[in-house]
């Protein structure tokens, strides 16, 4: 089995000594910068496009020798062409790409790191954060290339990220618009394989408002508010951000667990997603 931990770092230092620690082969991370690896593990070849003022990036990143990596290199979408082992993006904050291959002889599938940065609109809004919904559908577009018109079963790909969006929250206007973002996987043949309960430590207690009461959604993520009630008396309340998706077929090959336990959490504000690949 190959062993693949999703996890937004939040740009810090510290869970890089945590993974480090862990039995993992690859980590798919958020919001890393490729400037502060370890030497113990290896990241794409590629450099981060730093002149676009951003600091932070998706990254897939080599933590074993179980496994064969092959980065793929982002160029800009609108080239005429692209040639093999790179991948056309259209943000190149949102999205990394390789292919594995499980050693000595396994079977090749594809991973990305997505990451659904958030975007100001150019309208005044109630909503300082802005939006992800379009960031979640451009890394959409991209992984559109890697999936032919053929049946999904003949695709072997997992893509696991932040994309910053509630499934099935009702509370927020920007709702129909999130919907989009998981009917248009579905309709690329990418299950949404979890995390679902009960494949986490813990559920919120109690349900987050806006979501329905039988809601499977765990919490990935938590503000600094909830963190320090989590640490404080063990409550748990937060949202669901991070999500696994896999082609329909190569699904039934994965299994995925969030460790959003206190105990278990991790030194960032998401909690580390355990995905298992056979």
């Amino acid at each position: 089995m190959v062993k693949i931990v999703c996890w937004n770092i939040a740009k810090r230092s510290s869970p890089w000594e945590e993974l480090l620690e862990m039995d993992i082969d690859i980590a798919l991370l958020q919001e890393g910068d490729s400037a502060t690896v370890p030497p113990s593990a290896e990241t794409s070849p590629y450099p981060p496009d730093r002149t676009l003022g951003y600091d932070r990036w998706p990254l897939v990143v080599k933590l074993s020798d179980k496994v064969n990596i092959e980065w793929f290199k982002p160029v800009n979408v609108a080239q005429v062409s692209v040639e093999p082992y790179e991948v056309a993006v259209s943000d190149s904050n949102t999205i990394a790409a390789a292919r594995v291959t499980p050693l000595p002889d396994g079977e090749p599938f594809m991973v990305f790191s997505m990451y659904a940065r958030w975007v100001k609109p150019m309208v005044k809004t109630s909503w300082s954060a802005g939006y992800a919904d379009a960031s979640a559908h451009r890394i959409i577009s991209d992984l559109s290339a890697f999936i032919g018109h053929l049946n999904p079963a003949s695709h072997r790909i997992l893509a696991a990220g932040d994309l910053n969006t509630i499934y099935q929250e009702t509370r927020y206007s920007l709702q129909p618009r999130d919907t989009t973002v998981f009917d248009r996987m579905e309709a690329l043949g990418l299950v949404f394989i979890g995390p679902r309960w009960p494949n986490a430590d813990r559920q919120a207690n109690p349900v987050p408002p806006g979501l329905p009461s039988d809601t499977e959604n765990v919490p990935t993520y938590l503000s600094a508010q909830q963190m320090k009630g989590m640490r404080s008396t063990g409550a748990l309340i937060g949202h669901q951000l991070d999500y696994v998706f896999a082609s329909k077929g190569f699904d039934q090959n994965i299994t995925v667990h969030a460790m959003n336990d206190p105990a278990q959490w991790g030194s960032s504000d998401h909690c580390r997603i355990l995905i298992g690949v056979q």
